[in-house]
């Protein structure tokens, strides 16, 4: 959604702002469910918003193929036309939809300064912060390959598309347990993929795992290739890697998940805001605002727990009301 400011081999083409500098009542950065449901709101509420849509505009939705579990679909929609969709019905009520990425930001106001593409620079009043977080994947080339097409880093997303086949989850964590055990509700047989010979999750969901007659965890594995004709059919797997008795061996299953993690874009604001050990934005109490004033995050940018998108919307609801609030107040 954003560009951080480490651009490791391109920091050479950074460039310093051009000196342009335009003012905005209320700035949006990143767009998805989140942000444009902030931008519907805050534009409904008059307060002229200005989106930057970042890197991926529509957010992760964008590579997702089928959406079955967002309301007022029965039929079901596509992630990148629902994007679509949201994105319309923002710009309808008057929000000024742009592309650009937010490389910078000065959040010591109000007025925030945010530096656009490292050479505008956007004054706001209010500041949404919709940047998002992406999904950790292990890098592997068959990971872009069969995305939307049996790789999925959402369990509850996705789950439902592959009940009564074979499915494997990556990773050895509480959120590893947690999607292998969802999805166990739905397949005939989960496989836990984890590089170690013992789980980093918490004990009790340890207990659960093992305790699940369909999940077969296979210890000491790392993935190597994934296969199939145009959608996953299997995986191959390194056993113990590096070690005098290393094998390969391959496993028939028709959905990939990774569950290791995932990094939220938040880097630019950390010198402002309070984060977790992550890198997720704390927001106060049941709101959505920040430890700046006037600066308020919403979607998974500050959820580390729900991650879906029917939750990121209503947390853009938030905050554009808390940001529309936030203003009355301080002009009245």
């Amino acid at each position: 959604m954003f560009k951080s400011m480490n651009l490791g081999d391109n920091q050479s083409e950074k460039t310093e702002p051009t000196g342009e500098v335009e003012k905005v009542k209320c700035l949006i950065i990143g767009s998805g469910p989140a942000g444009y449901t902030a931008a519907i709101y805050a534009a409904r509420a008059n307060l002229s918003p200005v989106m930057y849509e970042g890197l991926q505009p529509g957010g992760q939705l964008t590579t997702t193929t089928e959406v079955e579990n967002f309301p007022g679909y029965p039929e079901g929609i596509t992630g990148p036309v629902m994007m679509e969709d949201l994105k319309a019905q923002a710009k309808r009520f008057g929000t000024d939809v742009r592309w650009g990425l937010a490389t910078k930001a000065e959040l010591d106001g109000p007025p925030h300064r945010i530096t656009i593409d490292n050479k505008k620079v956007i004054e706001a009043d209010t500041v949404i912060i919709a940047t998002g977080a992406e999904a950790k994947y292990l890098g592997l080339e068959d990971e872009k390959k069969y995305a939307g097409s049996g790789v999925s880093a959402c369990a509850t997303c996705d789950g439902f598309f592959y009940r009564g086949k074979d499915v494997a989850v990556v990773g050895g964590g509480d959120t590893a347990a947690e999607e292998a055990l969802y999805l166990a509700g739905l397949c005939k047989t989960v496989y836990m993929i984890v590089r170690r010979d013992e789980l980093r999750a918490s004990k009790v969901m340890q207990e659960r795992v093992f305790n699940t007659k369909n999940i077969v965890v296979l210890w000491k594995h790392q993935t190597k290739a994934l296969f199939g004709d145009g959608v996953v059919e299997g995986a191959t797997l390194w056993k113990n890697k590096g070690e005098a008795h290393e094998e390969e061996v391959k496993i028939k299953i028709d959905g990939f998940f990774l569950a290791i993690g995932h990094k939220p874009n938040s880097d630019i604001f950390k010198d402002y805001l309070k984060t977790d050990d992550v890198g997720y934005i704390h927001t106060i109490g049941n709101s959505s605002r920040t430890d700046a004033e006037g600066v308020f995050a919403c979607g998974d940018v500050m959820d580390s727990t729900y991650r879906q998108a029917v939750t990121a919307a209503g947390s853009g609801c938030k905050a554009a009301i808390d940001a529309e609030r936030y203003l009355s107040e301080k002009n009245s």
